[in-house]
């Protein structure tokens, strides 16, 4: 299963954030992940094993300003990945995250057959044995100091 739910609300400080808003993120990019597996899983189970793999961003391994809402749905997807390839490994469920941005170390925009490639690897029986890695594909921007 590749998941990918996601929006990136609105520019707001933390305090500024509208309420409304901030639920709307969570609903999408955290419970939409959510569902997504809690209906999945079952059937992989059925089936002897499969491959997930979550979508998140930059977003979720570091902050981004003015971002409260997705930086926290994407950094809850990271963790939900995790502990699913905890719960489900002896079920020969392996669960990744990817993260992925456009500003980058390289200046250039990744094409979407390196975020292409590593999905269908992740997703493949090729992948025997990584499971619970958030892997950044980003160009090298996770490495980066600050917001620039």
């Amino acid at each position: 299963m590749y998941n990918n739910a996601g929006i990136g609300g609105k520019q707001a400080s933390l305090v500024e954030y509208d309420i409304d808003v901030f639920k709307k993120v969570i609903d999408i990019n955290l419970l939409g992940v959510y569902y997504g597996m809690k209906y999945v899983i079952p059937e992989l189970q059925k089936n002897g094993g499969g491959r997930i793999v979550n979508v998140a961003s930059v977003g979720g391994i570091r902050g981004v300003l003015n971002q409260t809402a997705y930086v926290a749905t994407k950094h809850a997807v990271a963790g939900m990945t995790k502990n699913a390839a905890l719960e489900y490994a002896k079920d020969n469920i392996l669960t990744n995250a990817i993260e992925y941005a456009s500003k980058n170390p390289t200046r250039k925009l990744g094409d979407p057959k390196d975020v292409g490639n590593l999905v269908a690897y992740l997703l493949s029986d090729e992948n025997g044995y990584v499971s619970g890695q958030v892997i950044a594909i980003d160009g090298g921007e996770s490495n980066m100091y600050g917001n620039s």
